[in-house]
């Protein structure tokens, strides 16, 4: 029972500064888990993070996802199992980031020491059991209502940003040109399409043309 649990959860959830990287809130995780290893990629992707990062995104870990999302200068990262409805997890992460910002977006920029907003972590908890429960009211109205397009989501592995030592602003850049380029690939494939469709109308009207001169005026 335990183990299915944890294949449908939201396993850890921490909230960070992205200019300084201070860490403000974060669950806390249960002991039978083991994930200092997911921690430890976290930190190094707090460490990437600058203000013209992608907004939200999904870095994939072996078996687990890590989401996050930055408002108004916080990230908001969880772990959860692969398994878990990405949209679940940034409906979460939407929430999460609300009653946060709701409750502290005035002492922010006063936090002066790690998990200045420890307490908030009773809140964290109630909103992590609530998306765990898969009987859960709340979580069944969640994925059936319309979010965003999370599809949209940029989804990189963490190991290849953290090795590469790229910021995700770059590989954000990198993909939407990779996009831009396939569009008008797609566009000039079309093109070439349509002008070799045209060609053949011509070429069939020229030999129409010259198939009748011949009959009015050689065999006629």
């Amino acid at each position: 029972w335990y183990q299915r649990r944890v294949r449908e959860a939201v396993v850890s959830t921490q909230s960070t500064g992205v200019a300084d990287g201070l860490p403000l809130s974060a669950s806390i995780d249960n002991k039978e888990q083991n994930l200092q290893v997911y921690h430890n990629q976290a930190k190094s992707l707090f460490r990437k993070l600058s203000p013209s990062s992608p907004s939200r995104c999904t870095l994939e870990s072996g078996p687990m996802l890590i989401h996050y999302q930055i408002e108004q200068g916080v990230c908001f990262l969880i772990i959860c199992s692969g398994s878990f409805s990405k949209k679940l997890a940034f409906n979460y992460l939407a929430e999460l980031s609300h009653e946060f910002l709701e409750n502290y977006t005035s002492q922010i920029d006063q936090a002066h020491r790690p998990y200045m907003f420890i307490e908030f972590e009773t809140r964290i908890g109630k909103l992590m059991r609530m998306y765990t429960d898969s009987r859960s009211p709340k979580q069944l109205n969640k994925i059936n209502n319309e979010l965003a397009d999370v599809q949209r989501i940029m989804v990189q592995n963490i190991e290849d940003v953290i090795q590469r030592g790229e910021q995700l602003s770059v590989l954000d850049t990198k993909a939407n040109n990779l996009s831009m380029m396939s569009q008008q690939y797609k566009k000039e494939s079309h093109q070439l399409n349509f002008n070799a469709q045209q060609w053949k109308y011509v070429a069939c009207g020229v030999g129409f043309v010259l198939l009748f001169l011949f009959l009015r005026y050689w065999v006629l």
